[in-house]
């Protein structure tokens, strides 16, 4: 096991968001890999963003806030990729749709070497 120099946050669905969600079944084609799921099996698969490593709160403070619109664009492009139905994205949205955990430190289990893959952001 080895710690990594990284903090990271850990955004779990909320019903508005499992909601929107719902709405888009037969919106979106079954071609497309959607798949309507419930609030507990969104919150089941939650999604981990790493960050810089933090000292202290005020820290996670600072990263949420120059980073929630591409952490909320993320989370909407794995179900609408051509945002066709997305809506304004506003810092208080995020904060209804999604809840964060902040996580000081992170361990990695495994004894393979991470890969990474740049993925363009909106």
């Amino acid at each position: 096991m080895k710690l990594i120099n990284r903090s990271s946050f850990t955004l779990l669905a909320k019903a508005p968001f499992a909601q929107w969600v719902a709405s888009l079944e037969g919106k979106i084609s079954a071609e497309e890999g959607y798949e309507c799921l419930s609030l507990e099996q969104l919150r089941e698969s939650g999604s981990v963003y790493l960050i810089d490593e933090v000292a202290q709160e005020s820290d996670f403070t600072d990263f949420l806030a120059q980073h929630w619109s591409v952490m909320f664009a993320n989370e909407l492009s794995a179900w609408d990729e051509f945002e066709d139905y997305w809506p304004s994205l506003n810092k208080a949205l995020f904060e209804q749709w999604f809840e964060v955990q902040m996580n000081v430190m992170s361990f990695d289990l495994s004894a393979a070497p991470i890969l990474t893959a740049n993925l363009a952001e909106h």
